[in-house]
């Protein structure tokens, strides 16, 4: 087994390699005090900043967490207007020689939990800290507005380097330089091991890692990433438009209808009635039936015409008539289920039509576009974000081309990623509300299209779980948990490749096979609620 070798500065390599014995050496627990007000010289980090410095420092007693060490720093930016990058490092008083970095979420503006565990983790295995890794995250760049709703704060794209550090993810890249030099003060040790986790933009974030700096990280856990962030804008603009109409925004009770009928359309298409659609490719439901007499809307049993519309342009691909600088053409849609369970409303269509202002209470993709209209596309605060059309952006053509080629991180050329000998685990929600799991499979299509199958299989594994939801918000059908970090772990550290995994449903106490994509569990004998009876199927 082969541990790759970070890419650090020579300076930084000299300045830990005069203190620092080898890491099976290093002490058990981290020097806390030591890292008071430490600077940052900028030459730590690979990006341009002005160096940094620690804030704060604290030692922690968590009953879950166990004992550790709190460091809180600020990296400074070269843009004297731009904001600082505040990171926090978690450091572990049985320290198991390894690190784990932790992505974002929507516009950031946070710093990730750093206790917590991996998206759809398994409640059954200790988080990433309470293992022993040492853990870190930054907000990338920017600080939440408290007066906004959490993550859909996009005011400091008005900033560029602030955009530049958020969207082509250099924060990323900042936060982790940084967070090695104060992990090797601490331990007077270099990990020998680092990972990346995240979801949604952290997945993003986590295959933008994997694109950029191919030897940065041994392994990768990227859930459902928004990996074309501009082309799914796009088609969130489209849908706000749609929603917007009169009489277009189908209300909770017809979201339930909508929900309902699919699962009685599909349930038990995969063997058995449990909820569940194992294979959404398979479900050919028409939402016509659901129709209203004459096409009007008659009341909550039925959809009108407007509203069918509307159903019918979540359901489709959305595409541009126009070229972008990322070379992105389209947005593939989102599932029938994606929206229309009201256990998720605020993540899907939301409980209330798209206006100007945007309320809080339309679904998270409209807010998301209000926002990104305002500060990263027109860059004015007062601009109505419904008088925007994707479909006919007309003097905002250039911006949009210029933002795709920021935001889309969709380099699907991961070979010099598997030279290094890094790992990479990518799963998603086949009832995802707010990014398409059809996006993510197109992701995968492309990396084995430009590596080849049997390439791609030495350091990918790809699977889609049915039932789960974005992040297992609210209720969802099937509350998706799996120790991917321990299977990431085996492939790194032993070359055992992850098979015949098992996903739990947190919420109802089941199992179901975690299939490699395509392939999706079919029940075939036994108890529906054993992962034993069920078999993967193509």
């Amino acid at each position: 087994m082969r541990t790759r070798k970070f890419l650090v500065s020579a300076a930084v390599v000299l300045a830990a390699s005069a203190a620092a014995p080898a890491a099976a050496a290093a002490p058990a627990a981290p020097d806390c005090a030591g890292l008071a007000g430490l600077a940052i010289p900028a030459r730590a980090m690979s990006l341009p900043t002005t160096g940094g410095r620690v804030t704060a420092v604290s030692e922690v007693s968590n009953p879950v967490a166990g004992e550790y060490c709190q460091v809180d720093a600020d990296l400074f930016p070269v843009d004297p207007a731009a904001p600082a990058i505040k990171l926090r490092v978690a450091l572990p008083r049985a320290w198991n020689h390894k690190a784990l970095m932790f992505g974002g979420g929507g516009f950031n503006g946070t710093i990730p939990d750093v206790t917590a565990n991996v998206p759809f983790g398994p409640a059954d295995r200790p988080a990433p800290l309470a293992r022993g890794y040492a853990t870190f995250g930054s907000d990338s760049g920017h600080q939440q507005n408290p007066a906004r709703p959490p993550s859909l704060d996009g005011s400091f794209g008005l900033n560029d380097e602030a955009l530049t550090n958020f969207a082509a993810g250099d924060a990323l890249k900042k936060t982790r330089d940084a967070s090695l030099f104060l992990i090797r003060h601490a331990y007077a040790a270099t990990p020998a091991e680092v990972f990346f986790s995240g979801g949604s933009t952290g997945g993003r974030e986590a295959l933008v890692v994997a694109q950029r700096w191919p030897a940065a990280f041994d392994g990768v856990i990227s859930a459902f990433p928004a990996w074309n962030n501009l082309a799914e804008i796009l088609d969130l603009g489209y849908l706000t438009q749609i929603l917007a109409r009169p009489g277009a925004f189908p209300g909770p009770a017809k979201q339930t209808l909508l929900y309902d009928s699919v699962i009685n359309a599909c349930d038990g298409l995969d063997g058995v009635a449990d909820k569940i659609v194992s294979n959404p490719a398979g479900c050919r439901f028409d939402p016509r039936v659901l129709r209203c007499p004459g096409g009007a809307d008659t009341g909550p049993a039925c959809l009108s015409d407007a509203q069918l519309g509307a159903v019918r342009a979540m359901s489709s691909p959305f595409r541009w008539p126009y070229r972008v600088a990322s070379g992105e053409t389209a947005y593939p849609g989102f599932p029938f289920l994606s929206g229309a369970d009201m256990r998720t409303p605020f993540l899907g269509f939301g409980t209330t039509a798209p206006a100007d202002p945007m309320p809080v209470t339309s679904g998270y993709g409209m807010q998301y576009w209000d926002q990104w209209v305002k500060y990263f596309l027109t860059r004015d605060p007062l601009h109505n974000a419904l008088d925007i059309d994707p479909r006919r952006p007309g003097a905002w053509l250039g911006r949009i081309s210029a933002l795709s080629a920021i935001e889309d991180r969709n380099n699907a050329d991961l070979r010099p990623f598997a030279r290094a000998g890094g790992k990479l685990i990518l799963m998603h929600g086949a009832a995802d509300e707010l990014v398409s799991p059809y996006s993510t499979s197109d992701y995968y299509e492309r990396v084995r299209a430009v590596a080849g199958p049997r390439a791609t299989s030495e350091f990918l594994r790809y699977y889609v779980v049915p039932g789960a939801n974005h992040a297992n918000f609210g209720t969802p059908a099937f509350a998706a948990g799996w120790d991917s970090l321990s299977a990431l772990e085996r492939w790194v550290e032993q070359g055992r490749a992850p098979a015949g995994q098992v996903v739990t449903d947190l919420a109802h106490q089941r199992t179901r096979p975690l299939c490699e994509y395509p392939a999706w569990p079919r029940y075939w004998a036994g108890d529906p609620d054993r992962a034993t009876s069920f078999t993967c199927a193509r």
